[in-house]
């Protein structure tokens, strides 16, 4: 409704996490920054933690539109599966050919690692809501990280997932996983300051009017109901717009951000 009425050529907040919105804070720059070495680096497994919302979802799918061809990645978005589900997805992903058993899915995938090498290539497989793994999923990862040469290890593994998978690793059973870990990363909120660049990047993007404004009253309103979390900061926009609409006004105002942030209980 509200996107005919400020003419926009699509939706500015939706939550879904769509590259062509991605805004790059000064905290994914570096979260990037990190992932990136940690892959070319090669150094094994890698950690990526953050809030709900946060925007680890959208920087993977970054990296990887990104990233050199000479990587080969695979991106696993839900891992709630067995032990050997995960290896099959992961050698699916990587267009591996191999019998649906353990022995022959490692197997496998060590002589795609190995052939890769040769070439001058690198592996990386991206496991998203990796909270979710639950202790022998991660032996699993632990035991494939094992894949390697004298040199240098064979796959990168990075790890995508709430804080609450720091508090998993933490556990005495994965010690030797959380010992391997050689990159970590915990993406932060945005800043104040970075709260009116979001909402204008993301405006700019669906087609905004220039006569549409966000008061700097509302955005600190956003802010700090959003506690600076990108997917609430677009579910308060998203309201205030809709409001914005209904009130017939191209003037989002304070008045209107702590009516939405009421209505989305926040």
């Amino acid at each position: 409704m509200y996107k005919e009425f400020y003419g926009f050529t699509e939706n500015a907040f939706n939550i879904t996490s769509d590259p062509a919105f991605y805004f790059e804070s000064s905290r994914h720059k570096e979260a990037y920054a990190h992932l990136l070495y940690g892959i070319k680096s090669r150094k094994g497994i890698i950690c990526l933690t953050g809030e709900v919302g946060t925007g680890k979802t959208i920087l993977c799918r970054i990296l990887l539109n990104a990233i050199d061809q000479r990587i080969k990645t695979a991106f696993i978005l839900n891992p709630n599966f067995s032990q050997i589900q995960l290896l099959q997805l992961i050698t699916k992903d990587l267009g591996i050919t191999a019998r649906n058993n353990k022995l022959d899915l490692v197997s496998a995938l060590n002589e795609f690692l190995i052939d890769q090498t040769a070439q001058g290539h690198n592996v990386a497989v991206i496991i998203d809501e990796a909270q979710n793994l639950n202790t022998h999923q991660l032996e699993q990862i632990r035991l494939l990280s094992n894949l390697e040469t004298e040199k240098e290890k064979l796959l990168q593994i990075i790890l995508v997932g709430q804080p609450e998978l720091l508090d998993k690793l933490q556990k005495p059973a994965l010690r030797q996983l959380n010992s391997r870990i050689g990159v970590r990363y915990h993406i932060q909120p945005l800043q104040k300051d970075e709260a009116r660049d979001y909402i204008e990047h993301r405006l700019k993007i669906a087609g905004a009017p220039t006569k549409l404004n966000f008061t700097d009253e509302a955005i600190s309103a956003a802010h700090h109901f959003s506690k600076g979390t990108p997917r609430l900061i677009n579910i308060l926009c998203e309201h205030a717009l809709l409001a914005g609409f209904v009130n017939e006004t191209y003037t989002i105002d304070e008045a209107i951000m702590k009516t939405c942030a009421k209505e989305a209980l926040l």
